[in-house]
């Protein structure tokens, strides 16, 4: 297995007005957001105890091949697992996580979901829902059932860890994290898997062993962690301390194998597989605004502290961080590659296939509240029933209205928002 290491860039400036230290940028004039509205949300899910530590974070959308109606959205919640939804964000089933393999280890956290179509298992074609499990390093694979519309464990047991040399590596949680799947001309399956804390992404080709899925890596290449900037300085990313700048947002263009990388602090990519392999050097798309502007990490308050007074301007459009990417297909060639910019609450969309700019929306209040801090979205054009124009689900990192604790605090509440994805085939 080859590993390709992507040296520092320079890359062009965009320049940005200046603004208050401390107060991050916010496009203007012809770049506000077009407003748009969900149709309906699924149920609460809370991160603390009573609520099983429950944290939505990234979708994916099935669509039922005899029965539309019969959809379904497959989303991760992290340590709360794996949650089914129906076409009216009904929950129709929950998979748990799996348990730490000892005292000290970690447990099962699912990160990332992504679909695979008509993989070949014991002796039949199957749907599946393939995961990223951060918790113990792994992948996890599920079968849909067309019939019952419920997810099975398919899993290999002796499926191997995906970056970790052993246990004790797991447990310090640099693991399998951002995810995207695509089936190669030859029917081959592939899996684009993004670390946590790292720049690292990694190929692994699904295999089918004794009716049950496992994986085998293929390839790997580490995305830069220090750029040179247009005036000749150095520039880092600010991360935790001991973190690199980590990739989570992954999608493949089913057509082409053109992979998208959303690399959080840093911005959008593009590369491309040729047979399970990167092939050349990842382009930069798009710079975050916070490209080049200076940072710290703040110990006390345990977190990045960005000093937009000092900034050059050599920064892009997207705030940091860059999160979730799906492509709403309309064509072999033709579509929009939609991209969540969780520092402003809003998505920018770009020519699927030149990655041209095309727009920029917010999900906003309406029938249901909007989504603020959006990790993961996905999206089909296929119209479903309610979703005449297909269906766009994305994260809602803060879901309101606000539910108090019986000691009167505020819960941790998250959910996902389902929307006629119409507006995007308008082209606005």
């Amino acid at each position: 297995m080859k590993r390709l290491v992507i040296p520092a860039l320079a890359v062009v400036p965009l320049l940005l007005a200046g603004v208050p230290a401390n107060a991050a940028p916010r496009p203007t004039g012809t770049d506000t957001p077009r407003p748009v509205r969900a149709v309906v949300e699924t149920p609460s899910l809370f991160d603390d105890p009573a609520g099983g530590d429950a944290d939505a974070d990234d979708p994916a959308i099935w669509v039922n091949p005899a029965d539309r109606a019969g959809s379904l959205v497959i989303a991760t919640a992290k340590n709360g697992g794996l949650r089914v939804y129906d076409l009216r964000a009904r929950e129709r089933q929950v998979i748990a996580t799996p348990p730490a393999p000892g005292p000290e280890d970690e447990a099962g956290r699912f990160n990332n979901v992504d679909l695979v179509g008509g993989f070949r298992l014991a002796g039949r074609r199957a749907d599946l829902a393939v995961v990223t499990d951060r918790g113990r390093d792994q992948l996890r694979f599920y079968r849909i059932d067309p019939r019952t519309r419920l997810l099975s464990d398919v899993t290999a047991a002796d499926v191997p860890f995906a970056f970790s040399a052993d246990q004790a590596e797991v447990n310090e949680q640099r693991t399998a994290y951002g995810l995207g799947t695509w089936t190669d001309t030859d029917g081959s399956v592939y899996a684009v898997v993004s670390r946590r804390s790292s720049p690292e992404v990694g190929v692994f080709r699904l295999v089918e062993r004794a009716g049950k899925v496992s994986y085998r890596p293929v390839d790997r290449l580490t995305l830069p962690s220090t750029f040179t900037l247009p005036n000749g300085t150095a520039w880092s990313p600010c991360t935790d301390p001991g973190d690199g700048p980590q990739v989570e947002g992954t999608v493949v263009d089913p057509d082409s194998g053109v992979v998208h990388l959303a690399q959080e602090k840093v911005g959008l990519w593009r590369t491309r597989l040729v047979h399970g392999r990167f092939a050349g050097t990842p382009v930069s798309v798009e710079r975050v605004r916070e490209y080049g502007v200076p940072a710290a990490y703040d110990a006390e308050e345990e977190d990045c502290v960005t000093d937009y007074a000092a900034d050059p301007g050599f920064g892009g459009r997207i705030a940091q961080d860059v999160e979730g990417l799906t492509i709403y297909r309309t064509g072999r060639a033709t579509g929009t590659l939609l991209v969540s910019s969780q520092g402003d609450d809003t998505f920018y969309t770009y020519d699927r296939r030149t990655d041209r700019p095309t727009g920029r929306f917010a999900v906003v209040d309406g029938r249901v509240d909007g989504s603020q801090e959006c990790d993961g979205a996905a999206v089909v054009s296929t119209p479903l029933p309610g979703y005449p124009g297909g269906l766009l689900v994305v994260h809602d990192g803060q879901n309101t209205p606000e539910t108090p604790d019986e000691d009167g605090e505020i819960r941790p509440d998250t959910d996902f928002k389902f929307l006629d994805a119409g507006f995007l085939r308008a082209g606005r």
